[in-house]
């Protein structure tokens, strides 16, 4: 496929599915035969939530396998990857002591950086064809790093009466990033937790539509029990439930996501 391809879901409003859609997305393209790792860059762990029970989870998040012990010390990430239960796809841990990454980050030389120089040799080894790194829900320096170590960025917007408050704020937090890296690439906006049948949903779209040289995909995720079921089990709804209507919209979602990143 060529060189690694580093993608980040990023939102400053939570609850936007940014966690959702980065595990079932990476799990959908392992399930293509994209060789993929994601990085959990949220305190909350929901991403390795997504494919550990909480036990292995808190284990990696109180030990020194994950990704805030990396970073602080500013160690290759190589040595903090971990296997998850499905091939061609790899994990890097968060912990909850990622709630002071700020304050880590803050005296550091080039701190905008430093995810990226960990991640570099990594990302030069060409073992994986995607990262995927999920970014809490803030604008702030520890964001700016995930920014920064990205090719591009997605995203999830949820179809919801707030679903688009603060995206404005996010543009201009991209406009700000790309001043110090101009390669980075918006690939666009997925929107979430879709209702069809309801009216913010169709006010939702033709607000996104409307606005010019923002990519959307063609792709909505909608509501669906299954997910939560998924969350449940420690598992991506396309690994636990792939006959589920959300399974296959972020099976479609993915192939759109590798049409754009193949290129």
């Amino acid at each position: 496929m060529g060189k690694t391809k580093t993608i980040c879901f990023a939102n400053n409003k939570g609850g936007s599915g940014k966690s959702t859609t980065c595990s079932n997305v990476g799990y959908a393209l392992s399930a293509m035969g994209r060789r993929v790792l994601l990085v959990d860059g949220d305190m909350q762990m929901n991403l390795t939530l997504s494919f550990f029970v909480e036990e292995d989870a808190l284990a990696f998040a109180s030990g020194e396998k994950n990704l805030y012990q990396a970073v602080r010390a500013q160690k290759d990430l190589k040595d903090y990857i971990v296997k998850t239960a499905y091939e061609n796809l790899d994990l890097i841990p968060s912990s909850t002591l990622m709630s002071s990454m700020e304050y880590e980050l803050f005296t550091k030389w080039q701190r905008e950086f430093i995810l990226k120089k960990c991640l570099a040799s990594v990302k030069e080894a060409g073992t994986y064809d995607y990262i995927l790194i999920d970014a809490p829900p803030t604008l702030g320096g520890w964001v700016m790093n995930i920014l920064c170590a990205s090719d591009s960025v997605v995203i999830p917007v949820e179809a919801s009466p707030w679903g688009l408050f603060g995206l404005a704020n996010m543009f201009e937090f991209l406009n700000e990033v790309r001043q110090i890296t101009p390669e980075l690439e918006l690939l666009g906006i997925v929107v979430t937790k879709a209702d069809t049948r309801k009216g913010y949903f169709r006010q939702t779209m033709e607000t996104l539509q409307s606005m010019e040289e923002i990519h959307l995909f063609r792709t909505c995720i909608r509501v669906d029990s299954a997910v939560e079921w998924a969350q449940d089990n420690s598992a991506p709804v396309c690994a636990y439930k792939k006959s589920s209507r959300s399974a296959k919209e972020y099976t479609e979602l993915a192939e759109e996501v590798d049409a754009v990143g193949s290129r």
